[in-house]
């Protein structure tokens, strides 16, 4: 009960709950893990957050499978992070989105401005309202 009335009172819930299976699950934690490992757990629900948006937005793949190994979507699929055994933490931060988390208000993009190689995110986050969380800059 005690988890009903957390989710109940979070103040970010924007997205329904979703329910995936425990592959889907493990794939959101270890891209996570492989994408915000360092950042605040509001970072990593952050970033499960936009996985999540993807899912339901008609500009991307309608899966999370889809959504994560869309080609270049995420570094840590290009770069082999993706393979790194997730933390409790990334877990619980999957979790947290699933139950309707979402700390970006429907972001369906992120990247981390001091560490970006692609002009790309930076001439999208001139023209759109962008969320700071952490190191990343979240936009629609």
């Amino acid at each position: 009960m005690r988890r009903e009335t957390e989710v109940k009172h979070h103040p970010e819930r924007h997205r329904p709950k979703m329910r995936v299976s425990p592959e889907e699950l493990a794939l959101l934690a270890h891209t996570v893990y492989g994408e915000a490992r360092g950042e605040s757990f509001k970072g990593q629900v952050a970033v499960a957050a936009v996985i999540l948006n993807r899912v339901q937005s008609d500009e991307f793949p309608h899966s999370i499978r889809g959504v994560i190994y869309q080609p270049n979507a995420f570094t840590a699929v290009d770069d082999g992070q993706i393979h790194l055994k997730p933390d409790q933490e990334a877990y619980r931060a999957v979790k947290e989105a699933l139950a309707g988390a979402d700390p970006t208000h429907g972001a369906l993009y992120y990247y981390n401005p001091e560490i970006a190689t692609s002009t790309w995110m930076e001439k999208k986050a001139k023209h759109r309202k962008a969320i700071h969380i952490g190191n990343h800059l979240f936009l629609k």
